[in-house]
């Protein structure tokens, strides 16, 4: 074995260590735990060079070492296969989550799933409806001059609209457009309704299906559309004694929700892991952000993840994020 391998070894026996124990340890008690194969005097010459790389820290005058941000960032780019979950953690999850009823209760129960497996606060995004397509629209009258508009995605999203007409509009013209546009949009993504409006329509009937699309580009440009579920900051509480400052800046950022959507929104897709400084937030220089996309007819559409303190159980946090994403795009697909 090269010197550099075993160093990664070595810093690899930290993070492990450090994150069962929370305790820093030393060069005798990494060869005892992890079967290193070399002396004591060895792993300490190879903790003195991760010092130097910055990869770990002394805290105090012990002789043991913590992972630093940099050394956790090692450790995660050096995991070669995301591990599954144990059978009992995928019969839990497949008896909660094949029980849902609609959108909001996967959401809820997905969140609530997260955070039980993990132990840290978990973040579900709602499916965006700019990146979902249309189902099924339906127009329901509400008077001679209004009507009701039902947006259904194939997530199984629904949103509601109120459409004012100039004019009286008889049902039964309504009830054939609204059978006509969905013959047209069906399976198309919300965000290109508006370049194909059918043709040959009465011009009364253009007017309104107009006004159908616009109120559908409306509801993608509204300021509520990006929506998240959260579950679990209690966790967080547990874990205080790994915040060096205080818990409440964490608290009060996933509380207010902004900080944490902005985070999600830079990661990139698939397994995308943030650490400590690389947060670029003041509220969360002491967290590790966690997350994945979901599809839904192979489309990623939001993503989902978790917080928690940078002393965090990596591999399994990653496997659990992994595995809800997975019954999210099927569940989601299937509806």
């Amino acid at each position: 074995m090269g010197s550099e391998e075993r160093r990664t070894r070595v810093l690899d026996a930290i993070v492990r260590d450090y994150v069962s124990h929370r305790e820093p340890v030393g060069s005798r008690a990494l060869v005892e735990r992890y079967g290193l194969g070399v002396s004591p005097a060895t792993v300490r010459n190879d903790m003195s060079v991760l010092e130097e790389e910055g990869l770990i820290a002394q805290p105090h005058t012990s002789a043991g070492r913590i992972p630093t941000d940099m050394g956790y960032r090692a450790f995660v780019n050096s995991l070669e296969d995301v591990q599954p979950l144990s059978p009992t953690e995928r019969q839990a999850m497949e008896r909660l989550m094949d029980g849902a009823v609609d959108l909001d209760d996967v959401i809820a129960r997905a969140v609530r799933l997260l955070a039980g497996f993990t132990q840290q606060a978990a973040v579900v995004q709602y499916p965006s409806l700019n990146k979902v397509s249309l189902r099924h629209i339906e127009l329901i009258p509400a008077g001679e001059r209004h009507a009701i508009l039902v947006i259904i995605t194939e997530a199984g999203r629904v949103e509601q609209r109120t459409l004012v007409f100039p004019e009286p509009v008889d049902p039964t013209d309504l009830e054939n457009l609204a059978r006509t546009l969905n013959m047209e949009w069906a399976g198309k993504s919300l965000d290109s309704l508006g370049s194909s409006l059918p043709e040959n329509l009465a011009p009364a009937l253009m007017d309104i299906a107009r006004a159908v699309s616009a109120v559908v580009e409306s509801a993608l440009r509204a300021e509520g559309e990006e929506r998240i579920v959260l579950a679990g900051t209690a966790n967080l509480s547990r874990h205080h004694l790994d915040f060096a400052r205080t818990i409440s800046p964490v608290l009060e950022a996933l509380e207010e929700q902004v900080v944490i959507l902005k985070l999600l929104t830079a990661m990139h897709d698939g397994i995308s892991i943030s650490i400590g400084e690389e947060n670029k937030s003041d509220s969360f220089l002491e967290t590790s952000v966690i997350s994945t996309t979901y599809d839904v007819d192979d489309r990623s559409v939001a993503r989902v993840g978790i917080v928690g303190p940078t002393r965090m159980d990596y591999p399994g946090s990653i496997a659990a994020v992994s595995a809800v994403a997975r019954y999210l795009s099927d569940i989601l697909s299937a509806h």
